[in-house]
């Protein structure tokens, strides 16, 4: 993928995360949708998160929000030195995908001072089935694996 590419896959995760969250807002709010057959299905929903992961620091949104922008900054500016240098295609796609996450969510986080989840699995342990993520989310989680697998 060349560098554009990048850059593209990055706009992609955010428009992708960023439809969900409308989705979620407007239709899965009145009316769950599950996809997939049991044992192994999700269900569409709606869930507004004013923390980070697992509902951390809920009770100072203020403070997440400020640590998402900061992230946000330096992980952009990582990622715009990378781009300048030959090779490094797995440590550039893996930022290119914690990108588009870290700015659908500090995008939400910005404009809503929550961010919305949409993707709760049916399946697996208790206390995976009572999590709540978006796209956004799986794109940071495989971002961060293909950037520490790349560097």
């Amino acid at each position: 993928m060349m560098e554009w590419g990048k850059i593209l896959l990055s706009a992609a995760v955010f428009a992708a995360d960023q439809t969900g969250k409308v989705m979620s807002r407007t239709s899965w709010s009145k009316r769950n949708r599950t996809v997939g057959r049991k044992p192994v299905s999700v269900t569409l929903c709606h869930s507004r998160n004013e923390g980070a992961f697992l509902n951390l620091g809920e009770k100072r949104p203020a403070v997440i929000q400020m640590i998402s922008v900061g992230l946000t900054v330096i992980l952009t500016l990582v990622f715009i030195l990378t781009l300048g240098k030959a090779g490094k295609h797995l440590l550039k796609t893996g930022l290119s995908l914690l990108l588009g996450g870290a700015f659908s969510n500090t995008y939400d986080r910005m404009k809503a001072k929550a961010v919305t989840d949409y993707i709760r699995f049916d399946f697996g342990p208790e206390r995976l089935r009572q999590i709540v993520f978006n796209l956004g989310d799986f794109a940071i989680m495989i971002g961060a694996l293909l950037t520490v697998l790349g560097s």
